[in-house]
């Protein structure tokens, strides 16, 4: 484990120690909970399909085998 300094306020310090006495915990164990959390919360956001996925589908399943043929067609009409 490696050692930090973190700035807190002294009412979120307050709202920590308390938190961790009545968990029985240590204020650290605390902050390194809630940091991991977080990050798994923002990483796992970051890996979601975009809401747009599949909105546009054509409706044909052969459209990835026929792409030369769809492009070229497309491009030269």
């Amino acid at each position: 484990m490696k050692r930090t300094t973190i700035f807190i306020d002294e009412a979120l310090m307050g709202r920590l120690r308390r938190f961790a006495k009545r968990e029985g915990i240590s204020s650290a164990a605390v902050v390194r909970e809630a940091v991991a959390a977080y990050l798994e919360t923002q990483e796992s956001e970051k890996r979601e399909v975009p809401k747009l996925a599949a909105r546009f589908e054509s409706g044909h399943r052969d459209t990835s085998e026929r792409v030369d043929e769809l492009l070229w067609k497309d491009c030269h009409e």
